[in-house]
C-alpha cells in the first residue's frame, strides 16, 4: 500500500487484529514474568489483582465477540459483577480463561470482510459500526493489559522490559534507521507475526 491509497476494508482488519496480538503479547510476556502466587495480589479493597483484570477481560470477550455480528455484546447469560471477585483458583484456570478469551476474540474477527465493516452490531442495544465496535474494544483491553503490565513490573524482581528498555533508545533508533524505508507493522516485531 503506498502513502496515497486508502486502505482497504481488509488490510484495517489485519491491522485491527495486529493490535489486539500485540495487546495479548504483552499481556502474556507480563504474566510470564510474574510469580504465580503474585498474580493473585491485591493492594487494596479498591484495586484488582492480575487475575481479577484476567477473569473480566475474559467475561466481556466472551459476551462481545459470541454471536458477534448477530447478537447483541452484553449477552443475558454474562455475570459482570461476578468478574470482579478473586476466585480464580490458580494460574492454570487463569491462563485458561486468559486463551479462551483471546481464543473467542480472534475466532470472530479473523472471518470478517470488507463487507462487513459498515455493518451495525449492538452493545446494550447501543448500534456500533463493526469498525466502531472494534475500535471500541480494542481501547477496553489496551486499558487493562496496561494494568496488568503495570502490576506484574510492580511484583517482578527481575524485569524485562516489553518495549525499549530505559537507556535504550539511542541503539534502538541507529537499527531502525540503519534499514531501508519499508512498510511494516510496528506490532510484528514484538508478536512475531510475518507480513
Amino acid at each position: 500500500m503506498s502513502s496515497e491509497t486508502t486502505p482497504s476494508g481488509s488490510e484495517i482488519i489485519n491491522g485491527l487484529i495486529q493490535l489486539f496480538r500485540y495487546y495479548k503479547t504483552l499481556g502474556d510476556k507480563a504474566m510470564q514474568q510474574t510469580p504465580d502466587e503474585n498474580l493473585f495480589v491485591i493492594h487494596d479493597k479498591e484495586s484488582n489483582s492480575v487475575a481479577v483484570i484476567v477473569k473480566h477481560m475474559w467475561g466481556n470477550m466472551l459476551s462481545r465477540w459470541t454471536n458477534f455480528l448477530t447478537s447483541d455484546g452484553e449477552k443475558e447469560w454474562r455475570q459482570r459483577d461476578a468478574e470482579f471477585e478473586n476466585d480464580i483458583s490458580d494460574s492454570k484456570d487463569l491462563w485458561g480463561k486468559w486463551e479462551e478469551g483471546w481464543q473467542c476474540l480472534f475466532n470472530a474477527l479473523e472471518p470478517l470482510t470488507d463487507a462487513d465493516l459498515n455493518k451495525i452490531v449492538y452493545i446494550r442495544n447501543q448500534g456500533h459500526t463493526v469498525l466502531e465496535a472494534l475500535h471500541r474494544q480494542l481501547g477496553h483491553y489496551a486499558y487493562h493489559v496496561g494494568q496488568i503490565v503495570f502490576l506484574c513490573k510492580s511484583m517482578s524482581d527481575n524485569w524485562q522490559s516489553l518495549s525499549i528498555p530505559k537507556g535504550g533508545s539511542a541503539s534502538f533508533n541507529k537499527e531502525k534507521f540503519d534499514q531501508e524505508k519499508h512498510r511494516q507493522h510496528f506490532s510484528s516485531e514484538f508478536t512475531n507475526d510475518k507480513e
